[in-house]
């Protein structure tokens, strides 16, 4: 089976003091674990370090730790995968017919990562934007 992580999912299981750690911390381990195939859109890397750099936590995430977990818990275990610039432009297209703007639009990519992956599941915390940019996808969106 192959699962994708949306960002929030992996930012959760990460940081311990995060209010949903308790439930995404076990996808992590499974992961870890390999129940199933680890699957990462290739901008998530990015947005997780910036995410994790920056977290109002005390101590503060450094960035050479916010590597190290990006780099440990994420990039070793999963499959990370890109659009191509076709790719991208298809969803912004798509995103602009819909007349959604904003944050929003990172979601509609880690949405067309799992449709190009074949994923059985996106495993998110936010479901609600997923099945805005994904409607089709709406019976993978799976809430972590």
């Amino acid at each position: 089976m192959k699962i994708l992580f949306d960002t929030s999912v992996i930012i959760a299981a990460l940081v311990e003091s995060h209010p949903m750690h308790q439930r995404a911390f076990p996808w992590l381990k499974k992961a870890k674990e390999h129940h199933f195939e680890l699957i990462i859109a290739s901008h998530t890397i990015a947005e997780l370090y910036a995410v994790l750099s920056t977290l109002p936590t005390k101590p503060r995430i450094s960035p050479a730790t916010a590597w190290r977990l990006v780099h440990e818990n994420i990039e070793a275990i999963g499959k990370i995968v890109s659009l191509t610039a076709a790719e991208y432009s298809s969803v912004i297209k798509k995103i602009s017919e819909r007349g959604l703007v904003g944050g929003i639009t990172y979601d509609a990519l880690i949405a067309k990562v799992a449709e190009k992956s074949k994923v059985e599941q996106l495993l998110t915390l936010n479901s609600d934007h997923f099945r805005r940019v994904w409607p089709e996808g709406e019976k993978i969106i799976v809430s972590s």
